[in-house]
């Protein structure tokens, strides 16, 4: 295989709305900021785990973690380091809608060899960003992601780009999510304040645990906004804040 690199929302929620929380240029100067920390942070952190692949999850659908998993994959790209973004939700993709991107072929069609990964990712959606959407809803979502072929297209990605970043199913809906634990140097848990529980995000820790791998830290959203500043040592930014470990 040859490759070539070329944020529970509310429940009454739509994806246009999630989309205008993307970042862009007229983004809040303290929302990109606290992406920045974010990502400043989980560098440290993939170095320290020699490893340029995360996953991004969440306990429950609803909680904003694809728009995270966006963001965190923008502000990755604007330090000018090559991105792959990639949606391994099969069962339910997400990051079309929210990058208004066609989802007519992706990571399932590749998987399935009924595609290739050139005619499948989208190339410079922003510079230096890739993304590579779901594609077509397979019936076998757990055996595609376990198989060798995605195993091959993981481990050439990570050779071509800078940062490979996966948005995950939430582990509490799926187990998909924890198949991945072997491409990755760890996950993010993206939890959202008065929405994911201390039940929700220790269920999800203790996951992550017996799978044998490790949470890299926690990117919290929807936060209630206490000041026009952020604090930097904590990583704090109106509403958002990433705690790492």
């Amino acid at each position: 295989m040859k490759l070539i690199r070329n944020k529970k929302l509310d429940a009454v929620g739509n994806e246009a709305e999630k989309a205008k929380n993307v970042l862009s240029s007229d983004s809040k100067f303290a929302i990109v900021e606290g992406y920045k920390i974010a990502r400043t942070n989980l560098v440290f952190s993939l170095t320290a785990q020699e490893n340029n692949c995360v996953a991004i999850t969440s306990w429950s659908k609803g909680e904003g973690k694809s728009t995270a998993t966006v963001n965190l994959a923008i502000s990755f790209a604007k330090m000018g380091k090559h991105v792959l973004l990639i949606d391994t939700d099969l069962r339910r993709p997400n990051l079309h809608n929210l990058l208004k991107l066609k989802n007519e072929s992706g990571l399932s069609d590749v998987i399935g060899q009924f595609g290739d990964f050139q005619s499948a990712v989208h190339t410079g959606v922003i510079p230096d960003l890739d993304v590579l959407t779901s594609g077509a809803i397979p019936p076998n979502p757990s055996e595609l992601l376990a198989s060798p072929t995605f195993t091959e297209l993981i481990e050439k990605a990570k050779e071509v780009y800078d940062y490979v970043i996966m948005d995950t199913p939430p582990l509490g809906v799926v187990a998909d999510t924890l198949l991945l634990k072997d491409y990755v140097g760890g996950y993010v848990l993206v939890v959202r304040e008065r929405v994911t529980t201390h039940g929700d995000i220790e269920n999800a820790l203790q996951n992550i645990r017996l799978a044998d791998s490790k949470v890299l830290g926690f990117l919290k959203v929807g936060c209630q906004m206490r000041s026009r500043g952020y604090n930097r040592r904590h990583g704090t930014s109106n509403g958002y804040t990433y705690y790492y470990k």
